[in-house]
């Protein structure tokens, strides 16, 4: 199993494309796991840690040895374990590049691998975005707690002081959208990290007033966000967002961001606990 099986990319400008040896080799993968006993059994060597013998996977499992042998030949052959031979005994280990060949596979398949969008297109043109100003804070201030209202924003649920955002906001990183002089939306960036190797790595935060969500706010805002960014050096941002959100994710993926995992019950909101979706969004260019 090899861990570096790149997509084919002719121009960055269509659609990646999967080279076609490494369509026949995940479908090589995906038909050997298309048998819910060889499944089980990859998860039981994998999540041993060690090598394990035929017979403690059959008794594990409650299958023959003959049946037990007979998947893992075929699990063997694709790559996903090793078999060695002890004495009388056979010796099964997973194979180290599974580990990482397999959800490489899944994530090629699926496009996540695929070169990402720059950012949001067809902007509005009645949405202007601007640094913040000093002025701006009440309004700010107003659409956080507008947000925190909806209940699927923020796990804050009071709206922090002006001292505390900006003392956390990245200084260059604050912008409020505004539609006919009214400031109907904010982004911001923060540090994740004061240790200097994570100095262009940021935390982002895109929220819109309530009244102008649907009205393209969002899409005005993370397409500046973004762009400063690459401007500045940062090379990666980041953000969580709750699953229930399903607008706040798919404005993250216009703008480049792409799905890392799921982090459940990482918090509790309301007295009750909530996944959140942990994205992330990486410069693409040599900085």
């Amino acid at each position: 199993m090899s861990t570096s099986l790149p997509l084919t990319v002719r121009d960055r400008a269509q659609p990646a494309q999967l080279a076609p040896q490494d369509a026949a080799t995940y479908a090589e993968w995906f038909a050997c796991l298309a048998e819910p006993t060889r499944v089980r059994l990859l998860h039981a060597v994998a999540v041993a840690g060690r090598e394990v013998t035929v017979g403690e996977l059959t008794e594990q499992l409650g299958i023959s040895q003959s049946t037990c042998s007979h998947h893992l030949r075929k699990l063997a052959d694709v790559g996903f374990v090793r078999l060695r031979k002890e004495r009388t005994a056979t010796m099964v280990a997973v194979n180290p590049a599974c580990c990482t060949g397999l959800p490489h596979a899944a994530d090629a398949v699926m496009g996540m691998l695929a070169p990402r969008p720059c950012c949001p297109e067809d902007l509005p043109a009645d949405v202007a975005v601007r640094r913040l100003e000093p002025g701006d804070w009440a309004a700010v201030r107003r659409i956080y707690a507008e947000g925190i209202a909806t209940g699927d924003a923020t796990f804050e649920s009071e709206v922090p002081d002006r001292r505390t955002l900006d003392h956390a906001w990245l200084p260059e990183h604050r912008w409020v959208a505004e539609i006919d002089g009214h400031v109907v939306g904010w982004a911001a960036a923060k540090p994740v990290s004061t240790r200097p190797v994570y100095a262009g790595v940021a935390e982002t935060s895109v929220y819109v007033g309530d009244g102008f969500r649907g009205r393209g706010v969002g899409k005005a805002l993370v397409h500046r966000q973004v762009t400063a960014a690459d401007d500045a050096g940062l090379w990666t941002l980041q953000t969580s967002i709750f699953p229930e959100n399903r607008a706040g994710i798919a404005l993250h993926q216009s703008a480049g961001f792409r799905t890392l995992g799921l982090r459940e019950r990482i918090g509790r909101h309301n007295g009750a606990w909530r996944d959140t979706v942990f994205l992330e969004r990486r410069r693409t260019d040599d900085l």
